[in-house]
């Protein structure tokens, strides 16, 4: 059995709302509530040894949703990522980066995340990648943007190109792939997330709703992508 060492683990942080329902709150308490299940989560993933948590906050897509909504979710980064935040952050070495698009979100989302990534750049202990209004199609559109750009410029040739130019553009390029993808909530998709990046990652879904997502949790994920046999395209000794 091939079992390669958990390095990257990705999350969809879903049932933020089901969950605040089922409290008879509204959907923005379940958002407050999970978003503040962030921290304590980084913490656990440091513990064992993760170098690199990405977590999905905020898709392309969910401009859609509601406008209280959506603009609580925009309130957000302020708060979690506050001066007071930022030394914790810095304390334990996580090192925070934004990925997704940066000219839709309000300025005053995108001073917030660029304040916490420009002063964790130095943190080495752990890496995290918060996506907010990400969306992997978008991602992909984009890098590919930048290669035509330097094929038409004559920077590179297309018979030069090859997959690899794609990852060097794209929101995630200094980090590995996925290694683990766990989804909360019941749901039992990617909702255009990390496509490219999940193209070997091992799929959990569980149906705990995000704000109850714990350590028990964390470990139980944990031990199911040590008990899995990745074979990268190979075959068992057996076989």
């Amino acid at each position: 059995m091939l079992i390669k060492k958990l390095e990257h683990i990705a999350f969809i942080l879903d049932g933020n709302g089901r969950w605040a329902k089922k409290q008879n709150k509204p959907r923005t308490y379940g958002h407050k509530i999970g978003m503040e299940n962030i921290f304590p989560t980084i913490l656990l993933a440091k513990e064992h040894d993760i170098k690199f948590v990405t977590m999905f906050c905020f898709s392309t897509e969910n401009w859609n949703r509601p406008k209280d909504e959506v603009n609580y979710l925009m309130d957000f980064p302020k708060d979690v990522f506050s001066k007071k935040q930022q030394e914790k952050y810095i304390k334990e070495g996580i090192r925070v980066i934004w990925i997704g698009r940066r000219d839709k979100v309000p300025s005053k989302t995108r001073e917030a995340l660029e304040d916490i990534e420009n002063n964790t750049k130095d943190c080495d202990q752990i890496t995290v990648q918060i996506a907010i209004d990400y969306g992997s199609f978008e991602e992909m559109e984009n890098s590919f943007k930048i290669v035509f750009n330097d094929i038409s410029s004559k920077k590179m040739t297309i018979e030069d190109f090859t997959i690899k130019n794609l990852f060097e553009n794209m929101y995630t390029k200094t980090s590995p792939q996925v290694d683990l993808l766990i989804r909360t909530g019941g749901e039992k998709r990617l909702s255009n997330f990390m496509l490219m990046q999940l193209a070997y990652a091992e799929l959990y879904f569980v149906e705990t709703y995000w704000p109850d997502f714990k350590e028990k949790d964390f470990k139980i994920a944990i031990n199911d992508y040590n008990s899995r046999d990745r074979r990268f395209g190979g075959i068992k000794d057996e076989e």
